[in-house]
């Protein structure tokens, strides 16, 4: 018999952890497994004591750290010292409690925004520190920087298991739907649900040219739990689909048009920025490993998103 595992994660009731929760609730249930999803209402992780009492309570011996503070574009722009501040205190926290409490392995959740904003692609995992982050929301980015940092330090210094990943642009059921601080994905379905509710024109902003790597959540939640129980390394791992798999964000809105069954007008408001136009990131490493994962065809994910957003319109992050 082996050990029992008892997997906390911190941030369980957002995108990645409601993932999480549908895949080992499902498909991936061992007896050997205790899950716990800790969302701020059980702590507040930015204070040590909560944050502590938390653990002593659930004592885990496996962390999924997803909890972070978050924002949109404009809200990053204003507070990227709270963004930074917040966040360094969540994670040293958190990190640090692991440590004193003997957790024996930790997956930190990154973000691709962490990446230098002039680098060659695709980006990889080693290029993580060449050189700052975009200005827009270089607190939220130096902050999860400092994870892979604290992991390696944590591993060197006490022999701890502490690793993270880095997935792509995430979506699908329990996203952030807000038009004004959501991201482009669950944007694009809520602008679509009002066209056909109000029956007007679907408005896309910009040229629709810009290309991105979407991963579906509950294809992040199988890796990330693949990387729990197998991943040995300390250095961060990409997941994400392969950089062929990259879509146009005029391809992700006429998935979403489909995925609605919207027969209205689209249009496109060009005066409006496309931002950067790619960010493609390299999944070798990933395939080197799972070289036979299969992705959920992106179609498929986002009709099921879709679907998810219009039977839990009232409930729905918008």
């Amino acid at each position: 018999m082996s050990e029992k595992k008892v997997i906390l994660v911190t941030g369980g009731s957002g995108l990645v952890g409601k993932g999480l929760q549908t895949i080992v609730n499902t498909e991936e249930k061992r007896d050997d497994e205790e899950w716990y999803f800790a969302s701020s209402k059980d702590a507040d992780l930015s204070n040590i004591e909560q944050t502590r009492k938390l653990f002593e309570a659930k004592k885990p011996t496996h962390v999924i750290h997803l909890a972070a503070m978050v924002g949109g574009l404009f809200h990053n722009l204003k507070h990227n010292l709270d963004f930074f501040r917040i966040n360094m205190q969540i994670n040293d926290n958190v990190l640090n409690t692991c440590f004193q409490l003997g957790v024996k392995k930790v997956v930190s959740c990154l973000s691709t925004c962490i990446f230098p904003d002039k680098t060659t692609y695709p980006i990889d995992e080693t290029m993580v520190h060449n050189g700052p982050p975009h200005s827009s929301n270089f607190g939220y980015s130096y902050a999860k920087r400092m994870i892979d940092v604290q992991n390696k330090a944590y591993h060197i210094q006490h022999g701890c298991h502490f690793t993270s990943v880095v997935p792509t642009n995430v979506f699908g059921p329990y996203d952030n739907f807000n038009l004004d601080d959501g991201h482009v994905l669950p944007g694009l379905i809520h602008k679509v649900y009002m066209a056909k509710k109000d029956n007007t024109p679907f408005v896309i902003w910009g040229t629709g040219t810009p290309r991105r790597q979407f991963i579906y959540s509950l294809d992040l939640a199988r890796l990330m739990i693949w990387v729990v129980r197998e991943y040995q390394e300390i250095d961060p791992i990409i997941l994400s689909v392969d950089p062929d798999d990259e879509v146009s964000i005029k391809e992700a809105a006429e998935a979403v048009v489909e995925g609605m069954n919207f027969q209205g007008e689209v249009t496109y408001d060009t005066t409006k920025s496309d931002g950067q136009f790619k960010k493609t990131a390299s999944n070798a490493k990933l395939r080197k490993y799972l070289p036979n994962f299969k992705f959920t065809p992106f179609k498929q994910a986002v009709k099921e998103s879709c679907e998810w957003f219009e039977k839990n319109y009232e409930i729905a992050r918008k």
